[in-house]
Parts: structure tokens; sequence; C-alpha cells
């Protein structure tokens, strides 16, 4: 009998390492990040910036700080370990934490993926307010639904989003290969069309808030959020799952394609719309105006369908990605059922626009939360054997349920949370010593609770 995996049309590997014929090019790799990372939190983020006060310096050179430092940790720290053990986060986690762990952590991960969609079906909703003058459109101040028309509007938009997602992946990504381009081209015109209405390009006189404004975040505020908003995706390892298709460490670098496109030129381009409704329709900056009007009134319908598929793309694969991390908890359930069930999740939270309005703020959450459990990876593949730990601890003894991981994640994270909501400390702050505290802690207690692996004969 050969002891040769098998594998049929469609694997994705989920349980074994990506084998040579099945790793792909850069180009894939660039591709990829540039439509993700161009999307409907893009206009979102951009206008938070100036409705929080800050300034012209931390904005422009904050943001390519901060996306460098992105870059790099997906360079140096994710793509190094995809491209040598090939393995999905998912199943890397359940080798080191045990199988039941990796249910707990699916269980977070599928609520604050449902979130998020949540936040982009809101963006969306925008846009159908523009047409129907009847929906009252929520500002940044407001936390819950406006009224039955807007909750009718989430309520259309989620369910054909959630529909796409059934379809399944490739659908997905057809979609936002499709509408990727497009895009990121409106995205720019938005910022021209802007600048020419505001009559000049001078970036740092636009950016300048208004003298006396009181900046919630300053530069490093900027450096740590644009670093740290995919946390979750770069040290905190999700993106094992992608780059352990790729032939090189190096295609780690396509992550620039997302953030300077993205998480740069777009945000700038959207902040630009709220700065022309601030100065020339005397908006107010900390209540803002929703995505959809100021789209449409810098380039129509264009823009206008734009906000609706940019929040599209977002949501349908984090939905997906959602239903998948719900089905984990049941293996015995369809896909299309734990997808309808995540849909469901994010519709309803699409109806609080408290969620995307406060966007700056949920990202240092969700990446906080899920972050640290990359550190633990690392441990485990750079630092284990040095210290005289088991690598792959549940691997090797068929343990189920890693002690270590949960209070090195678990401590740092109750920590995080009381300085969030009881001290009120911006969330991104606190990403990298809650990050390296985890990474500290499981070395601690690994030496203390597990039982080592037994030796090899």
């Amino acid at each position: 009998m050969s002891d040769q995996p098998t594998h049929h049309v469609g694997d994705e590997f989920e349980r074994e390492p990506v084998p040579p014929r099945a790793q792909k090019g850069a180009s894939a790799f660039w591709g990829m990040y540039a439509g993700e990372h161009t999307a409907g939190t893009e206009f979102m983020i951009g206008p938070l910036f100036i409705a929080w006060g800050v300034n012209a310096f931390d904005l422009l050179v904050g943001l390519l700080v901060g996306n460098l430092l992105a870059v790099l940790s997906w360079r140096f720290l994710t793509a190094p370990i995809a491209t040598q053990a090939r393995l999905t986060l998912y199943y890397q986690l359940e080798r080191i934490c045990g199988r039941n762990l990796v249910v707990l952590y699916n269980l977070a991960n599928g609520v604050l993926f449902c979130f998020l969609a949540g936040a982009m079906v809101t963006v969306s909703a925008t846009a159908v307010g523009v047409p129907f003058p009847s929906i009252q459109m929520p500002t940044f101040a407001d936390t819950y639904p406006t009224g039955v028309a807007w909750c009718v509007a989430v309520l259309a938009i989620g369910a054909a989003m959630t529909f796409v997602a059934i379809k399944g992946y490739g659908f997905v990504a057809r979609v936002g290969h499709l509408a990727a381009p497009w895009m990121f081209l409106v995205f720019v015109a938005c910022g021209v069309v802007m600048l020419g209405k505001l009559g000049t390009a001078n970036l740092v006189e636009l950016l300048t808030p208004a003298a006396g404004t009181q900046s919630k975040i300053g530069f490093w505020g900027v450096v740590f959020f644009s670093w740290f908003c995919n946390a979750a995706m770069h040290i905190g390892m999700s993106d094992l799952s992608v780059l352990r298709f790729a032939r090189k460490p190096s295609y780690g670098w396509a992550s620039a394609a997302g953030m300077y496109l993205g998480h740069y030129v777009a945000w700038i381009c959207a902040a630009l719309l709220l700065v022309y409704w601030v100065k020339a329709k005397g908006a107010n900056p900390t209540t803002g105006v929703p995505p959809g009007p100021m789209v449409f009134d810098a380039v129509g319908w264009a823009g206008l369908i734009c906000v609706i598929i940019a929040g599209w793309t977002t949501a349908n694969p984090t939905i997906y990605r959602a239903g998948l991390a719900f089905q984990s908890l049941v293996p015995t359930m369809p896909r299309a059922r734990a997808t309808l069930i995540a849909g469901a999740v994010c519709t309803v939270a699409g109806m609080f626009p408290g969620i995307a309005m406060k966007l700056l703020d949920f990202v240092g959450l969700y990446g906080t939360t899920l972050a640290p459990v990359g550190a633990v990876i690392l441990v485990d593949f750079y630092l284990a054997e040095r210290l005289g730990l088991t690598r792959e601890w549940a691997a090797r003894t068929g343990g189920a349920f890693n002690p270590a991981v949960v209070l090195a994640w678990a401590l740092p994270l109750a920590a995080f949370y009381v300085l969030v909501f009881k001290f009120q400390v911006f969330g991104s702050y606190l990403t990298l010593p809650v990050y390296l505290l985890t990474g500290v802690l499981y070395i601690v207690f690994a030496k203390l609770l597990l039982r080592p692996a037994p030796s090899r004969a």
C-alpha cells in the first residue's frame, strides 16, 4: 500500500504541504494583494483619519512608514515560514495547539470575520441611499440602525453578498479580479476630481486640520494602525494559507502592491473626499459624510457602483472565510449552510453602522485578538528546539489541547481589553506588546506545563 498522499481534483492541500507542481509564480500574488487591499474598507478609513484630526505630516509620512513595516512583516516573518512548511495556518496551529484549541480560534475568527463583512455591507448600503433619499443614512456618530428603510437596504445587499459567497471561492475570486483594476481607477479619479474642485494639489495644505483641532492619534498612531490593520494576516500568520503556494519567500514583497495602492493611494484619495465636503460644503468632520454621497458627488454613477462593488469584493471572501471557520466547528455541516449562517450574522451586524463608523477601533481589536497565535508559531518554528521545547507539540504527543497556548494567548488579551475598554487606549498601540508578550509567555508555560514528546527510536 502506498504511503504517498492521495489527491483529488480541486485539492487545496489542507492537511499536507503544497507540492512543487501546485506552486505559483510571482504574478499571482501581486495581483491578489493589489485586489484584496483596494476595497470597501478604504472608503471608510481615509475619511476617518480626517474625522480624527490627523495632520498632513502624520498621515502622509506615517502611512509610508507603517505600510513599509507591514510589507517587511509579510516578507520576513510570514513568507519564509509559509515557503518552508507550506501548510495552512489552521493545520500548522493544529499541529502545535491540538484540534480543540483550533476550534476555539476558528470561532473567534468566524465571528470577527462576520463583523468585518458587516462593516462592508454598511459601506455598500450607503450608496443605495443616494437614489432613494427616503433612506436615512448613518454618520460617523451613529451606532444603531437609522430606520426601517436602512435595514431593508442592508438586508438586500447582505443577501446578495451571501448568495455569491455560497457559490464558492472560485466565483468570489472571479468577481474580485474583474473589479479590482477598475475600483483602483475610481479611487484615483475621486482624488483627482477633489484636487480639481479644491483648486490645489498641495496635499500638505489640504490635509492640515483647522486650527485648534485636537488629533485623536498622532504620527505613531498612524504608523501602528497602518502596520497592524492587517496584523492577523502577516504577524498573525493567516497568510501562511496563501503564501504556502509561493515558489520563493521573496514573493512576500507582493504585499507592497496592496499596501501602497490600497493603504496609501486609496486611503488618501478617500480622505480628500471628506476634505472637500468639509471645506466646500461645511460638513462637520467629526460626524462625517457616508461614502455613497461623497463618491457620487465626485464621479457620478460610476463612483456609486464602485462603492457597492468595493464593499462587495471585501465582504464576499470574508463571508466565505467565516463560513469555513463555522463549518470547522461542525464538520458535518454543509459549507453552504455554514456560509448562510455567516452571511446572516454579517447582515445583522451591517444594520448597526457603529462597526463601520468606528473601523479604526474595530481593526485594532480584530488584529490584536487574532495576531498573537502568530507569535506561538514563530516560537515553535524558530526557537522551540533551541530552547528544549517540543516542536509541534500536539502532533508529536497526540495532545488535543495545548494549555500553554491558551494561557499565553488569553492573559495578554485580557489586559488588552481592559486597557481598550476601561482606559480608552487606541488598540493598535497595544498589538505589538500583546504579540511579544504572548511569545514570551508561551516559552515559559511550555516549559512548565507541557510533557515532552516521546523520544524517537
